[in-house]
């Protein structure tokens, strides 16, 4: 086959082969002719460049420009080469634009924060993990924007990631699902407290090293938080039995919802998840009842839902898995 006969490949052709090659190679393609160019650039909605080792700046500056379509776009990068120019060409071709994903991108400032607020107002997914230059002050600013945004990732964003920023998360973002605030050490009550008020559909939450808070940020969750799966509280030194307990007790004053649907099981409603590693002040009656109130937190080999490492006066609490193996191996003839 000649050129020529290449580029008269039916576009619905072009793009299923397209569909299964990765996505440098789509790029490679989008450059044979003007007809590929523009079927690929109208067509395409999912682009990563995480591949991109080297100058992912100016690949970005160059590309986003002729993929206007675009709703999910993936930078993550092992090294940092993204800037904020890159960031603004994005906000300024992307309307569309959904999931975004900048971990690990050390060299941006708020200026791509305040671009992104601008530019996309449709995003639903955000991951700027590891992004440690951004303020509160253009991450709240972001969220006045961005109200539609369901999945944030800020681990180890510790200049952002301020109770202040919390609360306007709190207040702009009601449709939030999934936050992720590890490593954020300057988190506290006040800013969690604002996310379990203005966020009812939160059904994850990783508050790992966030060694500020206290049980009123769990006691805020258990009550407010109805449909929460994934709770991580691992390091948070200062949760007490008092929140254990206030889990356990939500579980019971919602049990009339779990019923609600027919379709869902009991099993499959409340807890799924729970990371209370080195929760030192924990005792074992406070954490079987949670374990006792939520049938899917185990603690059996192959299933470890409820992670309590490195609290050895806890293992004595068992899921009901292990309480059954126990009595099954009990019942056996010797």
């Amino acid at each position: 086959m000649n050129f020529s006969e290449w580029e008269d490949i039916p576009v619905e052709l072009l793009l299923r082969i397209l569909s299964l090659v990765d996505d440098r190679t789509v790029i490679v393609a989008s450059g044979v002719c003007n007809g590929w160019r523009i079927a690929i650039s109208s067509a395409l909605t999912h682009l990563s460049l995480s591949w991109c080792k080297k100058n992912m700046n100016n690949l970005v500056l160059y590309l986003i420009p002729k993929f206007t379509k675009l709703e999910v776009l993936i930078l993550r990068q092992d090294t940092p080469q993204l800037q904020d120019d890159a960031v603004e060409i994005i906000a300024k071709n992307c309307r569309d634009l959904q999931e975004l994903d900048l971990s690990k991108s050390f060299k941006l400032t708020d200026r791509s924060l305040y671009a992104l607020a601008r530019g996309c107002p449709n995003l639903v997914k955000l991951n700027i993990s590891g992004c440690t230059a951004f303020s509160d002050t253009a991450l709240g600013y972001l969220t006045g924007f961005c109200r539609k945004l369901k999945f944030i990732n800020l681990c180890g964003c510790v200049k952002s990631a301020t109770d202040r920023a919390l609360k306007a998360i709190g207040y702009n973002c009601n449709q939030l699902q999934s936050l992720n605030l590890g490593w954020c050490d300057h988190v506290g009550d006040e800013g969690v407290k604002s996310l379990a008020y203005g966020c009812p559909d939160l059904r994850g939450l990783d508050l790992c090293g966030c060694v500020l808070i206290t049980d009123e940020s769990v006691i805020a969750l258990a009550n407010n938080c109805h449909h929460l799966r994934s709770l991580g509280l691992y390091y948070c030194q200062n949760i007490t039995d008092r929140a254990m307990y206030s889990l356990a007790q939500s579980r019971a004053k919602n049990k009339h919802e779990v019923w609600t649907s027919m379709k869902k099981s009991y099993e499959e409603e409340g807890l799924t998840n729970l990371n209370i590693s080195q929760c030192t002040a924990l005792t074992p009656p406070a954490v079987q009842a949670v374990c006792d109130s939520f049938p899917s937190l185990h603690t059996c080999p192959g299933r470890h839902s409820l992670i309590i490492s490195g609290c050895l006066n806890l293992t004595s609490v068992h899921c009901a898995c292990a309480v059954y193996a126990h009595r099954g191996t009990s019942a056996m003839p010797h």
